[in-house]
């Protein structure tokens, strides 16, 4: 053999071999990736669903290690783990970090607005994703967006609440500061509790309702045991998402094909979420029933009086913080621009006929 070709197989196999090693190497990256729920609450099986299909679709490339919440940190401070690299990545539920920054309650849930299926729309097609990597971008996360629940349960407790003359002056369990503040309007008082301490909160009359996720979610945990009494539909949350926040230096260190593989992930799991949050809250609602829990809806003047005052507050949370206004801007655009579709389809519509929306050019004079 030529001296030239020996140095060529040679050359060949040191190629084969770094490759080998460099794979090798490749295939042992892995993340640490938490959530904010217990084991004991349903909603953990989002997170979990996302992070299987994931590490399926990225084979050797990736491997997610999960744990659920409070195993590693407390669900209260996945936010600054992940912020700060001290893990990867973590699910959650924007809402949760409205204190940072006002935009994360409408990237979370929205009082009277939008339903599953607007969100899964604004998310994919009006611009909705971008805004979250605007919003999580700041705190140096990427954000993929992966669950998606309907309109929630409503409030739950031993107290009857039959309308919102009800609300006056009762304690009420409730997430989110534009809800709270509807709630204030409304002459009822929000109580700021963790989901795990709910079920107590009820039992021991600390407060007289409360409410945490759809109807499956609630049965799970047990309310059916401690309420006598659902108050139903859940104006305060029409519906929410739920996603994993990514530090971006992690993130950055992934190759474009294995972020896109988590993106696939994230989409089909925000798909699967939804239909399996409706199969829940159908099963839940029948097991609520089963075990002798009252029922009352609030009437169509109380849902119209609560979307008046609904969007003086989006007007007045638009005015004071930019982002915030920039988020409700977009998703008021959305339903507008929807509408020219939407409305023309009724009986058969996908989201919801609204005509009483908060005021673009209010809020435009806000940003």
């Amino acid at each position: 053999m030529k001296k030239t070709t020996k140095f060529a197989v040679a050359g060949l196999a040191v190629g084969i071999a770094f490759s080998a090693v460099s794979a090798t190497a490749h295939a042992k990256e892995s993340w640490t990736m938490t959530t904010t729920w217990p084991d004991n609450l349903a909603l953990i099986e989002i997170d979990r669903h996302w992070v299987d299909l994931a590490n399926k679709l990225v084979g050797d490339e990736l491997k997610i290690n999960f744990r659920a919440g409070g195993t590693l940190v407390p669900g209260t401070e996945v936010f600054d783990a992940t912020q700060t690299g001290s893990i990867e990545a973590s699910g959650d539920w924007p809402g949760y970090w409205a204190g940072r920054s006002p935009a994360f309650s409408p990237l979370a849930t929205t009082t009277s607005l939008f339903n599953g299926v607007d969100y899964l729309n604004w998310i994919q097609q009006w611009g909705g994703f971008e805004l979250y990597q605007e919003v999580y971008g700041k705190y140096n996360m990427v954000y993929l967006p992966y669950g998606i629940t309907n309109n929630e349960s409503g409030f739950m407790g031993r107290t009857p609440i039959k309308s919102l003359a009800d609300l006056d002056g009762k304690r009420i369990r409730l997430s989110g500061r534009d809800q709270g503040r509807v709630l204030e309007e409304l002459g009822g008082s929000q109580v700021t509790l963790a989901g795990g301490e709910i079920y107590q909160a009820i039992e021991r009359g600390v407060i007289d309702a409360g409410e945490f996720s759809t109807p499956g979610v609630d049965y799970e945990a047990g309310f059916a045991e401690v309420a006598e009494y659902w108050t139903t539909p859940g104006w305060h949350q029409s519906a929410s998402v739920f996603g994993v926040m990514i530090n971006k230096d992690a993130w950055n260190a992934l190759s474009k094909e294995t972020q896109e593989k988590l993106k696939i992930a994230a989409d089909a799991t925000l798909a699967w979420s939804l239909s399996w949050s409706e199969r829940g809250s159908t099963e839940g609602t029948i097991k609520f029933q089963e075990a002798g829990v009252q029922i009352n809806q609030f009437s169509e003047a109380d849902l119209a009086r609560i979307q008046d005052i609904t969007n003086e507050v989006i007007v007045r949370g638009a005015c004071e913080d930019k982002m915030h206004a920039k988020v409700y801007h977009s998703m008021i655009s959305y339903m507008e621009h929807y509408a020219n579709w939407r409305d023309l389809t009724v009986p058969f519509n996908m989201s919801r006929t609204i005509d009483n929306l908060p005021s673009l050019k209010k809020i435009e004079a806000c940003l």
